[in-house]
């Protein structure tokens, strides 16, 4: 089993697992996914394979940033609301929502 080295955006380094896809394809239904494995075909890397929890964290993970990054510009252009005057519009839809509630009872009790 051959393995590099992957220099990674927060500067840690992860060693990667490299094999071939004859690899693969004799030892799929048992492969070592502690880490992610890089698939070779004719000597170039084809595909990478991961365990499904690795995945589900990197989707989280990529979710999270863009929600970030989307806050991030609705500060910029000032598209923000202080915590109270959040709180009061809250306060005013629940409000609505029960009036608007009471209101379809009443009707049809008629």
């Amino acid at each position: 089993m051959q393995t590099i080295s992957v220099s990674l955006a927060a500067r840690k380094e992860r060693i990667m697992n490299v094999e071939t896809i004859s690899f693969l394809k004799k030892n799929a239904a048992n492969l070592p996914l502690e880490e992610p494995m890089i698939i070779t075909q004719n000597g170039m890397p084809a595909y990478v394979i991961e365990s499904v929890s690795d995945r589900h964290r990197r989707d989280e993970s990529i979710a999270l940033l863009k929600l970030v990054s989307f806050a991030k510009s609705d500060y910029q252009q000032g598209r923000t609301v202080s915590s109270s005057a959040f709180k009061e519009r809250l306060a005013k839809r629940k409000q609505t929502l029960r009036d608007n509630s009471n209101e379809q009872r009443t009707t049809s009790n008629i």
